[in-house]
């Protein structure tokens, strides 16, 4: 079911200062900032060759990660996100097997343009997963 890895997702309190930090003292290229008001975030992207690095921040006060942050104030690995062929047919063997899809259960649009899904991070070793059609 699982494709590839397509990103490690790094919650930081400032954007800005952490696009500096990965553009000026590790050299790699980042991408425009990008508000994603569905998801409460702001990310950019580092491509490191075999994946990508998704840095966000929160968007407004009800963002989804501003309860991650007041417990992490200095920012921390969030999700690792992985590719599938088909997220409904994921969605549903996930379902089916007990674990627990977080909103509503339905596909909402990614910072990729993709439909992407998100699961309990209780039901995964205390990782939260996305997924995104590939």
């Amino acid at each position: 079911m699982l494709g590839r890895l397509n990103h490690v997702a790094i919650a930081v309190p400032d954007l800005a200062a952490a696009s500096a930090l990965y553009r000026d003292t590790l050299g790699a290229e980042v991408t425009e900032p990008q508000p994603l008001p569905e998801h409460g975030v702001t990310v950019v992207f580092i491509n490191v060759g075999n994946t990508k690095i998704e840095l966000l921040e929160p968007l407004g006060e009800a963002s989804s990660i501003a309860g991650f942050l007041a417990k992490n104030p200095a920012g921390g690995m969030h999700h690792v996100c992985y590719e599938v062929d088909d997220i409904l047919a994921a969605r549903d063997r996930l379902k089916a097997s007990g674990a627990r899809v977080l909103g509503d259960g339905e596909p909402k649009i990614g910072a990729h343009g993709k439909p992407v899904l998100f699961l309990h991070p209780k039901d995964f070793q205390g990782t939260l997963v996305e997924l995104e059609q590939a």
